[in-house]
């Protein structure tokens, strides 16, 4: 059986030299969640070689998707590290711990979309804000639910355990299983000041 999106929207067209920059954080807003009626949001990162994209969290309601452009892109799903390369998709599904950065050896360049959109141009642009030293962290704890974005914390992110990392092949192999078990557990979690500020 089929999902489709509840209401119908305009032909969403963006042009390059249209796109917001956020040079700070390397992101290119394209689509907020107004544009499409609610269907997606998507925006467009450009990392440089090892730079952080977003530290773990999690969306409650929305699954997020990655295409890799050009590059390497490092990605947390669950607990296991993948490595994105150049013509990977990935889609992480709603209530999975995830998290991303370039590879340490090369730069990244993606396309994300998030579906069921959510208005996030705004979050992203205060994680802008806090990048420039504008705004504290902590200004982003009280807007966890207003963006569907929870942060949390990951041992395999931050390199406190030996994380596997997957190749092209090995893509969503494993991955699945971990996730729901989140999604039922995270009723249960709860992040407080350990939560950081860059979650996409």
């Amino acid at each position: 059986m089929s999902v489709f999106a509840a209401g119908s929207h305009a032909p969403v067209v963006v042009r390059a030299g249209d796109a917001e920059h956020l040079p700070e954080i390397g992101h290119y807003l394209l689509a907020d969640a107004s544009a499409s009626n609610g269907a997606l949001s998507a925006h467009r990162i450009q990392l440089a070689r090892g730079a952080d994209g977003a530290v773990p969290h999690r969306h409650d309601h929305s699954s997020e998707l990655f295409f890799v452009v050009d590059g390497m892109l490092e990605v947390l799903v669950g607990s296991e590290i993948i490595t994105a390369r150049s013509g990977d998709f990935l889609v992480v599904p709603p209530c999975c711990d995830h998290a991303f950065r370039a590879d340490p050896n090369s730069t990244a360049d993606a396309l994300i979309v998030i579906t069921p959109g959510v208005e996030r141009f705004d979050y992203l642009r205060q994680v802008a804000r806090i990048r420039r030293g504008e705004a504290s962290r902590d200004s982003l704890l009280t807007e966890q639910n207003r963006y569907d974005t929870h942060f949390v914390t990951s041992a395999v992110w931050s390199g406190k355990t030996t994380a596997s990392s997957a190749t092209r092949d090995e893509v969503g192999v494993g991955l699945g299983a971990g996730c729901q078990r989140q999604a039922r557990n995270n009723s249960r979690r709860v992040v407080g000041d350990s939560a950081q500020h860059s979650g996409d």
